[in-house]
């Protein structure tokens, strides 16, 4: 491979050139391209790129592999764009949050000879721009991957390649459909409930006392709100049933809510203690100690009544960031 083509140099396109840099893929020219003047500056500036251009022609001219790295509403434009000037043979992968309408645009633009691997990356932070790109960005990340039925079996493994060898994420092969189907829940909920939570909250004619009294709860919760605006249209607009099936569930888990608080029964701190359960469960399971350690999580019951809880946590988050204890060394 000689040459690698990022189409978008903002926070994730960013980040993956500057996770290729810090492979030192000598032999591998990697080219950087986007509308934003500003942008191909920093990107240059920050060394994320060897080369930038303004002209998406000249960007993709000789590319083996290359990576859009924008919103998922301008990938059909830009694969529109690109395909008359891809070399034979290429690999084209994206990042877009939502995949059934990105593989359907690559089947219906791209030619028999480019061989498109879809690609999500579950990493990001609130920042945008190629400011806040990070190398380490994708670390430990999961990558969703959806290979076009038409993909060359090496295409695919050059994206798994840039994958878990550049950015060290995780591979995680899914059908488009199911990936937006699942992601819906998980990652774009959780976009509008914390913008949904900023909009109730500044509206309030309350909202210049209450601004004062707002902590790190708040800050958490409103985290997501601060993201990409274009970048969290894009998401809703590309993901639109899934994504109102979600919402419709979470309404009615609001009204269960509202219910339980006004009913002032035992309900409420049931549901709390379940949700409770679960939250540290997944926590445990998203970093494989539960079967690895055979780690036993405690019932909220048995939290609540038991003098050593603090203890517990202390020792189950130690063995979850630290991993099983070292053997001991043997003696001389």
């Amino acid at each position: 491979m000689d040459r690698i083509t990022i189409v978008g140099l903002g926070l994730i396109g960013g980040s993956i050139g500057l996770a290729l840099k810090a492979a030192k893929l000598h032999s591998v020219e990697v080219v950087g391209h986007d509308v934003t003047r500003s942008a191909l500056g920093d990107a240059k500036k920050r060394g994320a790129v060897d080369r930038t251009e303004g002209s998406l022609r000249e960007a993709l001219k000789g590319a083996d592999l290359v990576v859009l790295a924008v919103p998922v509403l301008a990938i059909r434009e830009v694969l529109q764009d690109a395909a008359p000037l891809l070399k034979e043979g290429a690999v084209v992968t994206d990042t877009g949050s939502t995949k059934a309408l990105v593989m359907e645009w690559a089947r219906e633009l791209l030619p028999p000879h480019i061989s498109f691997v879809g690609g999500h990356p579950l990493a990001g932070k609130e920042t945008p721009g190629i400011e806040a790109a990070e190398a380490t960005l994708f670390r430990g990340a999961v990558y969703a991957l959806c290979p076009s039925p038409s993909a060359e079996a090496d295409a695919v493994k050059v994206v798994v390649w840039l994958v878990e060898n550049i950015l060290g994420s995780r591979p995680f092969f899914v059908d488009p459909h199911e990936h937006d189907g699942l992601v819906a829940g998980i990652s774009h909920l959780p976009i509008i409930l914390s913008s949904a939570l900023v909009s109730c909250t500044t509206q309030s004619p309350s909202w210049r006392e209450m601004s004062k009294l707002a902590a790190n709860g708040y800050r958490d919760i409103s985290r997501l709100a601060a993201g990409d605006p274009t970048m969290n249209r894009d998401i809703c607009l590309s993901n639109r049933e899934s994504l109102a099936r979600w919402i419709d569930a979470c309404i009615n888990e609001m009204q269960a809510y509202r219910r339980l608080i006004l009913e002032e029964g035992p309900g409420l701190g049931e549901r709390f203690n379940k949700v409770w359960e679960e939250r540290a469960r997944w926590m445990l399971e998203r970093e494989g100690k539960v079967k690895e350690q055979g780690l036993d999580i405690p019932s909220a019951g048995d939290r609540i009544t038991s003098l050593f809880f603090g203890e517990w946590v202390t020792k189950r988050t130690r063995q979850m960031m630290e991993g099983p204890p070292r053997p001991a060394e043997p003696k001389k």
